[in-house]
């Protein structure tokens, strides 16, 4: 009897499983082919912003000799898969405003924090550094952000 409420069961829970639309959206495909040093890309991922960034030489360098102090120091090896590349989310962590780019980071221009190009916390309200979203690189030309579901 027991077996017979089991097999009857599992169309009821695979229902509860996410739908093929919604896996879908869980990711989002951004392709970098063919972007300059320097240049920022601003790709969405479930309803929020992703900034791409191609840093320039100077930049890694830069960023790879600082922990970005303040109120939440992280290596710049923590914050990136490929030093020649940033991803984060484009939302300032301390409200949620969209951050302006500038050429040492991003300024959000709601409350004053500014952050650099690690997306690390430098002054302001903020309380930690842009939030980082899971990626990954599918080929030197494609990125997959969010969660792998294949």
């Amino acid at each position: 009897a027991g077996a017979g409420i089991a097999t009857a069961s599992i169309p009821f829970i695979s229902s509860m499983n996410p739908s093929a639309d919604v896996l879908l959206k869980a990711n989002s495909e951004a392709s970098i082919k063919g972007m300059k040093l320097g240049e920022l890309k601003t790709v969405a991922w479930q309803g929020k912003p992703v900034f791409i960034l191609r840093r320039t030489a100077e930049q890694i360098t830069k960023m790879q000799a600082d922990d970005g102090g303040g109120k939440d120091p992280q290596a710049d090896s923590e914050r990136v898969t490929n030093p020649d590349w940033l991803i984060v989310i484009g939302l300032c962590t301390h409200l949620g405003c969209v951050p302006s780019r500038n050429t040492a980071g991003w300024f959000c221009p709601c409350h004053g924090s500014v952050y650099d190009n690690s997306g690390r916390i430098l002054t302001g309200p903020a309380p930690h550094n842009l939030d980082l979203p899971p990626y990954k690189f599918a080929s030197d030309e494609k990125i997959i952000i969010g969660t792998e579901n294949t």
